[in-house]
């Protein structure tokens, strides 16, 4: 079952895929290993926060060259860019709080209304939001602008609701389920499906966060002792699984319905 509205443009006009239960999945998913890949990378493999930042922003611009050359949805490149984006927004809120030194609460606030801007001049243009009618250059620019600032806003929302508010990773990642769930149910009693979606879509950025702290932190800060290389290739190992299986099925003109 769809979690949006019926598509309004065929299938294989359009850049991305349904939002249905496999698709928000593989999008915590990868919201977890934006977090726990970042900082893997950063310091458990010792790369710094510098060249972390530099190789993955230059991947993602090849990947997002790759993306913008298909001519219609292609699973791994789509999730591939989704992964790397999480990576890159993720750097882009760790380079203001900790190496530039700004507040959770005015990177929290920039973001959202950079997020808002993007979202107004986006309807401005194109007259509508919905990720069923993502078929043209310009309407897939305006949505990958959008995904890199709600990882980018996610990532300084769940870090100000654990961190600077006090909530910690284990009611973080409750509360922003809860209010997932409360999304969905808004959706289910009749509400705009454009709207509940990208508040779902936004929301699943600090769950993920919430969710990879959770697993990765040590018990003595209220983690599970995971660890950032086992969680990070854990779920990687999951993403690639099940986007693998939404390959072959979109291959064979099976989706899911």
């Amino acid at each position: 079952m769809n979690t949006l509205a019926p598509p309004l443009v065929p299938n294989r006009l359009n850049k991305v895929p349904e939002a249905v239960l496999t698709f928000w999945i593989i999008k915590i998913m990868c919201t977890t290993v934006g977090e726990t890949g970042a900082d893997y990378l950063a310091v458990n493999a010792g790369f710094g926060q510098g060249v972390t930042r530099a190789v993955m922003g230059a991947l993602l611009a090849v990947a997002l060259f790759v993306q913008l050359r298909k001519h219609r949805y292609t699973p791994w490149i789509y999730w591939l860019t989704v992964v790397l984006i999480s990576v890159v927004g993720t750097q882009i809120t760790d380079l203001l709080t900790d190496g530039l030194g700004v507040s959770l609460y005015v990177s929290t606030s920039a973001f959202a209304v950079a997020l808002a801007g993007i979202f107004a001049v986006w309807y401005w243009v194109e007259r509508s939001l919905s990720i069923h009618e993502i078929f043209t250059r310009r309407r897939e620019l305006f949505y990958w602008s959008t995904i890199l600032c709600t990882f980018a806003l996610g990532t300084a929302a769940g870090d100000l609701a654990t961190e600077a508010l006090g909530l910690g990773f284990a009611w973080g990642t409750v509360a922003f389920s809860t209010l997932i769930a409360m999304t969905y149910a808004a959706w289910r009693l009749g509400g705009n499906a454009v709207l509940t979606f990208w508040i779902a879509y936004i929301l699943t950025r600090p769950l993920g966060a919430s969710l990879g702290d959770m697993l990765t932190q040590s018990k003595t800060y209220g983690g599970l002792g995971m660890g950032a290389m086992w969680t990070s290739a854990l779920f990687l190992t999951v993403i690639v699984m099940l986007v693998a299986d939404e390959h072959v099925n979109f291959g064979t003109g099976r989706r899911n319905t």
